[in-house]
């Protein structure tokens, strides 16, 4: 390919929307791009929308795949009614709840982090193995932080 045609090649890739944020494409001021993903540029109530979907989305996959989730649900389930007729204050209540809320919260990071690394590759490596037991540790120190707050909460 002569010098010509390949400044003409890239000129076209230039203004080609398939290669628009393809890394090493530059654009006309000679700048690379961003890359961007195509779930992205959605505003308003849409963009709103769409995240309380991929939420409601998430939160069945950890009830339908996880078993550790599910019986953090049956705890907060358990759980929460007795922290909101506790004798305590309405803060007191509040980080009762808010503790138990945290397990759920902390598992479904947790099952993210497994399910991204188990895509990535299921062979084992010590990254992986890290990354798992990392999670993993989170969720305990979770788990330990509910009777430490409702111990504080009823005993001061």
């Amino acid at each position: 390919m002569t010098p010509r045609a390949r400044v003409a090649a890239s000129e076209a890739t230039l203004h080609d929307p398939v290669h628009a944020g393809t890394p090493g494409i530059r654009d006309a001021s000679g700048i690379e791009p961003a890359q961007t993903s195509p779930h992205k540029g959605k505003t308003g109530l849409r963009r709103i929308r769409n995240a309380l979907f991929y939420s409601v989305d998430g939160f069945a996959a950890a009830l339908r795949n996880e078993d550790a989730f599910r019986q953090e649900v049956l705890l907060a389930l358990i759980l929460t009614p007795i922290a909101l007729c506790a004798p305590v204050s309405a803060v007191g209540k509040a980080m009762m709840v808010a503790s138990v809320l945290l397990v759920l919260v902390v598992e479904l990071l947790n099952s993210a982090i497994e399910a991204v690394t188990d895509r990535v590759s299921l062979e084992d490596h010590v990254l992986a193995k890290q990354a798992k037991d990392m999670g993993s540790a989170a969720v305990l120190l979770s788990l330990i932080t509910v009777p430490v707050v409702w111990l504080i909460v009823f005993f001061g």
